[in-house]
């Protein structure tokens, strides 16, 4: 009986893409811009000159504000909300200089807008120059608001390798983001995992479901909260953090062997990672419940 409840529960407060809440994509030129409501959210950028694409700002559904940071002095390779990888077959998809390897957009569409959702695709090269391509990845990103203080993008992406590829170990790989500084340790924010550890000293390299980033804003308390659905390799992956802002589940720092990851021509990998734009702490906004939520989807 009880897991009749518990189920019955998940239901209820499973996200429903409401057509209460209007989610629009509209494109120009090399991006796509998100609103919800009346609200603009975030621009996914696939612009032809840039590393990776990326989604910037991502603003939080409390302050309208930003709650990721684009390329500081300190760090210039974090770009907001991002995916992409170092040390792949001797190129590097993640920092900066396009010389090095790139992932280009082969062409972004709008495949669903203006109801409860909108639904990005992308099919997206690894290339650099003098070099076949050792990836494509192919994505797609639902953007819904499942409550007036929760903006929600979910991620879907398939890597297939057109060879073999050897991954070295590196921290810069993967789904990662740089948050805002307010909602950083450092300026008196908090970053806290599944488990309950806070900060870099107590999420560095633990495996854990989700983490979660937050802050208090003049508008009031707001975050950003990364969860990996348990369907996913390397589940869960360890956490590469710092008390500065940046947060990433990142398998390629902890390879199996120690030294690389191996994956072979033909080999698909499938990630799907749910992004929480949220008002409140992490206990206010109920990421737990709404991970378990996440769990239980198809």
């Amino acid at each position: 009986m009880r897991n009749i409840f518990f189920i019955a529960a998940l239901l209820f407060t499973a996200p429903a893409y409401s057509q209460e809440t209007k989610v629009s994509a509209v494109r120009t030129g090399e991006r796509i811009d998100i609103t919800v409501g009346n609200t603009f959210f975030t621009s996914y950028r696939f612009h032809s000159d840039e590393k990776y694409p990326f989604f910037f700002p991502v603003n939080g559904p409390v302050s309208g504000s930003g709650l990721t940071s684009m390329r500081n002095a300190e760090w210039p390779h974090h770009s907001s909300l991002f995916f992409g990888c170092d040390l792949v077959n001797g190129g590097n998809y993640w920092q900066e200089g396009l010389e090095r390897g790139r992932i280009v957009s082969l062409g972004a569409r709008i495949v669903e807008t203006g109801g409860g959702r909108a639904v990005i695709e992308d099919e997206c090269i690894w290339k650099r120059p003098d070099a076949e391509a050792p990836i494509i990845d192919r994505r797609k990103i639902t953007i819904s608001s499942p409550s007036k203080n929760l903006f929600q993008l979910d991620f879907d992406i398939e890597m297939e390798m057109l060879m073999d590829v050897t991954i070295l170990k590196t921290n810069h790989s993967l789904f990662s983001v740089r948050v805002e500084p307010d909602l950083s340790v450092k300026q008196g924010g908090t970053m806290i995992n599944a488990e309950g550890g806070q900060g870099e000293k107590e999420t560095f390299g633990k495996a854990s479901p989700w983490m979660d980033c937050y802050g208090t804003r003049k508008t009031g308390v707001e975050g950003i909260a990364i969860l990996q659905h348990p369907s996913n390799r390397w589940f869960p992956s360890p956490w590469f953090t710092r008390d500065y802002g940046f947060l990433s589940p990142t398998p390629m720092f902890w390879p199996q062997d120690g030294k690389a990851t191996t994956l072979k021509k033909g080999e698909k990998v499938k990630l799907r990672y749910r992004v929480l734009a949220h008002g409140g702490d992490t206990r206010q906004a109920g990421i737990d419940r709404l991970y378990e939520v996440y769990t239980n989807e198809q």
